[in-house]
């Protein structure tokens, strides 16, 4: 027997990074939100790696932040090593990465759900999604309880029917042996939608006692701290820091691995789902790079409170035994004590292509979806997901324009319109080469880009709001005073030159000019830069940047104009593709199953060539017409 239990706006499937967002995104804009877990004591769980942010991930967190998300306050609350990646390289590539004590972010987080207004938090299993007439009503639960609501999140990360594997060793539970979620699949087949089967996978832990670290390298984070939240100073984060190690596979490793490849399920055949291209378990590495006689061995603590370290670089489904052979194997864990084994874990998600740029789904009024139910991998991309979906499910309810972030206001916008444009075939990672205005979409500068945004949505408080207008101002003031200050070449300033390896001037510059030069700064410049005013350090590298990399960034913002000519051409719903003449069979069929919304998506699609999309633009300007 049903019984019906009172009426939520908003409900969220799912309290990992994605149902997190959702959910306090929901609940920030005053929607009254439910959200549902197989466990309040897994709310936020790191299931797999134990750090926030990396390459291009780093920028999605500080996005997330900027549009005021949980993600990357939880991380500087939590974190026990920081450090920024790519320093080597350009701006456009620096990605801040900080590794978790796993369970106090879990608990930090939840503390905020817990005391977050409007948001409830029920332990519970979600079986079936109500539909009338194509709108969402509610959710029913496995105890049968049915709960009436306007929208639901599904964030069910790798959950569905998810199974984890190693050998022969198959238990059909969610990750950490938490019970996995084996009724809603059938029931968005049911609703119509097209599911998949991924995998993923993760590698053992160990007793960091059994490690002799002192055939390790030692990895130090960073001395100076840079917050994940602009709401935060270096100051603020002062702490001591934990290191992680680094060591390497061999050729023994390989060796053990190749004798016993037809053990692993993957290999086997047992293992159905398509796993992550750019995250492969050591078997893949072995057997994919065998020209490579090592591979990168990662250990990193789990938590201040722990001797638990994870395996970083060897996750693996062998079986028991070949795991403690490989492990043992490799420098420094000859007598390493595994704590947890390594498993692989297969489990249901959609295709991505059957949902709208607001992440709703296409044929489901008020359905939403999010994180790794949508095919990506990581708790990066989860959260920027979740925090879109629970934007918008309340901005539905309002009555308001969804929040479609596009390709060059973030990597939000490139992750959300890779998933639903072109879809993807294993679970999709976010990389830096995705983002092809990436010198525009710093990690640096995402509060510059997205608060704004956030402030008008409802998310950013009106302190911050003022800061950010302040940074601004002090930002072009500067920028404008460095390009009007002429300087000469006096005594001091050809000694600076010098000691830096610069060219001497031969005539009078500006400081703006000066700063150009590769080898020289904004802080290095200041000893010659009488007039300077006292600026904090992020205000010093915005104009730094801005400055540098002027005819970089002046280049890519004319790309960007071009760019958005083609997203602004937008394509009525009800345009019927086969009545298009001279347009490509293939692209009739793609264009009319994915239904871009804009010329400039149906560009991306996979399938639809330059002369096709000379022909829609013929063709929408008749119409337009008509």
């Amino acid at each position: 027997m049903s019984y019906t239990y009172e009426k939520y706006d908003v409900i969220i499937i799912g309290a990992g990074h994605a149902g997190c967002e959702a959910a306090l995104a929901s609940a920030r804009l005053g929607m009254k939100t439910l959200v549902f877990t197989v466990s309040v004591d897994s709310i936020a769980m790191m299931p797999c790696n134990p750090n926030i942010g990396g390459s291009s991930k780093g920028h999605l967190v500080r996005e997330i932040d900027a549009l005021g998300g949980e993600m990357g306050k939880n991380i500087d609350r939590t974190f026990i090593q920081s450090k920024m990646l790519n320093m080597s390289k350009g701006p456009a590539v620096h990605s801040l990465r900080a590794q978790a004590d796993k369970k106090e972010y879990s608990y930090s987080m939840r503390k905020v759900l817990e005391n977050t207004p409007n948001l409830t938090i029920k332990q519970g299993e979600v079986a079936e999604i109500l539909v009338e007439e194509n709108k969402v009503i509610g959710v029913k639960t496995t105890s049968d309880a049915i709960y009436p609501c306007r929208a639901v999140v599904m964030c069910t990360g790798t959950y569905l029917r998810a199974r984890c594997i190693y050998g022969d060793i198959s238990q059909y539970t969610g990750p950490n042996g938490l019970s996995a979620a084996n009724h809603l699949t059938q029931n968005l087949i049911d609703l119509g939608i097209e599911v998949r089967r991924f995998k993923t996978g993760t590698p053992a832990r160990v007793d960091g006692r059994t490690v002799d670290f002192s055939k390790m390298e030692e990895q130090k984070g960073s001395e100076r701290i840079v917050p994940f939240s602009f709401t935060n100073t270096a100051e603020d984060l002062e702490r001591e820091q934990v290191s992680c190690w680094l060591t390497y596979t061999n050729e023994e490793t390989h060796d053990i691995i190749r004798k016993n490849i037809h053990r692993s399920p993957l290999y086997s055949g047992d293992i159905e789902g398509t796993g992550p291209r750019y995250c492969p378990s050591i078997e893949d590495k072995v057997v994919r790079f065998a020209d490579k006689n090592r591979h990168q061995v990662f250990l990193e603590p789990e938590g201040k409170y722990t001797n638990e370290m994870y395996i970083g670089g060897m996750s693996s489904s062998l079986p028991e035994d070949v795991q403690y052979a490989m492990y043992h194997s490799v420098p420094g864990l000859e007598n390493a004590a595994i704590v947890r084994n390594a498993y692989a874990i297969e489990y249901d998600c959609i295709n991505p292509t059957q949902l709208k740029a607001s992440l709703e789904f296409k044929k489901i009024d008020g359905f939403f979806s999010a994180g790794q139910a949508n095919g990506s991998s990581g708790y990066e991309e989860a959260g920027a997901q979740g925090i879109i979906a629970g934007i918008n499910a309340a901005r539905k309810l309002q009555d308001k324009e969804p929040l479609i972030l596009n390709r060059s206001q973030g990597y939000i916008g490139v992750l959300i319109d890779d998933l639903i444009t072109k879809g993807t075939n294993e679970p999709y990672r976010m990389m830096t080469s995705r983002a092809e205005y990436r010198l525009l979409l710093r990690q640096d500068n995402a509060d510059l880009r997205l608060t704004k945004i956030g402030y008008e949505i409802g998310l950013i408080e009106e302190e911050r709001y003022q800061h950010l207008l302040e940074k601004e101002r002090l930002i072009k003031e500067e920028i404008d005073r460095l390009q009007h200050t002429t300087i000469g070449g006096r005594k001091e300033v050809q000694q600076l030159l010098e000691q830096h390896g610069s060219t001497p001037l031969q005539s009078g510059t500006t400081m703006a000019e000066l700063l150009k030069r590769p080898e020289l700064s904004y802080d290095i410049l200041q000893p010659i830069d009488t007039d300077r005013p006292i600026l904090s350090e992020e205000v010093r590298e915005q104009v730094n940047i801005s400055l540098k990399y002027e005819g970089y960034i002046t280049r890519q913002q004319k790309q960007v104009v071009q760019y958005q000519k083609l997203e602004n051409k937008k394509i009525p719903d009800e345009i019927d593709y086969y009545q298009v003449n001279s347009l490509r069979k293939e692209a009739v069929q793609k264009l009319d199953e994915l239904r871009p919304a804009s010329v400039g998506q149906a560009s991306r699609i996979s399938g639809v060539s330059p002369a096709d999309i000379s022909v829609l633009l013929i063709y929408l300007e008749k119409y337009r017409h008509e």
